[in-house]
């Protein structure tokens, strides 16, 4: 394959992030909610990393923010961030292109503050990078989701101590069918 490298997005990719993601996931589900997260301000341009080869999109992944509220409503609700999505050219799949956009992608939000990551995705890749299932942390979906799909990480240490409730994602979640595939 040769060389990559990974950066944040940039205005001119958008297009190019739509079409990576269209044929990552040969349907264009995870590519409008890309394009709705960043239309409905829900979107921090650092946090959307791509992976170029040859001046080529081959990768992407996003961190939008969520909020884990409470069962309590006195308690405040705790600013996190999603996982969703994380695309790979089909091209370029099982070559180290999405692993080194996770590891890169959590580098990057630990630098900027944040606290912890939820993700909804395969048990057999997500956990090799830290995450391990939310509902040990005390977090749960707010849809029907098995419990070894849906998975958390503590950024920093003891970053959810203290932390139990439901997941609250953006309304582009919904509105492009995040949730239900």
């Amino acid at each position: 394959m040769g060389s990559f490298f990974i950066r944040t997005e940039t205005p001119f990719d958008i297009t190019d992030i739509f079409d990576m993601h269209n044929d990552a996931f040969a349907q264009d589900g995870e590519a409008r909610l890309v394009n709705a997260l960043r239309n409905d301000g829900d979107f921090t341009a650092a946090l959307s990393l791509v992976a170029v080869h040859d001046d080529r999109i081959i990768g992407h992944v996003l961190f939008p923010p969520i909020t884990i509220e409470s069962p309590d409503k006195n308690q405040d609700c705790v600013p996190a961030l999603a996982l969703a999505p994380l695309g790979v050219d089909p091209a370029f799949q099982c070559q180290g292109v999405g692993a080194a956009l996770m590891e890169e992608g959590l580098k990057t939000c630990r630098h900027l503050g944040h606290r912890a990551v939820i993700v909804v995705g395969h048990p057999g890749y997500y956990p090799r990078f830290g995450f391990s299932t939310a509902r040990t942390f005390g977090i749960t979906a707010p849809f029907p989701c098995p419990d070894e799909a849906f998975m958390a990480i503590e950024l920093v240490p003891g970053g959810l101590d203290g932390v139990r409730g439901t997941v609250r994602y953006p309304p582009a979640f919904d509105a492009e069918g995040a949730h239900t595939g």
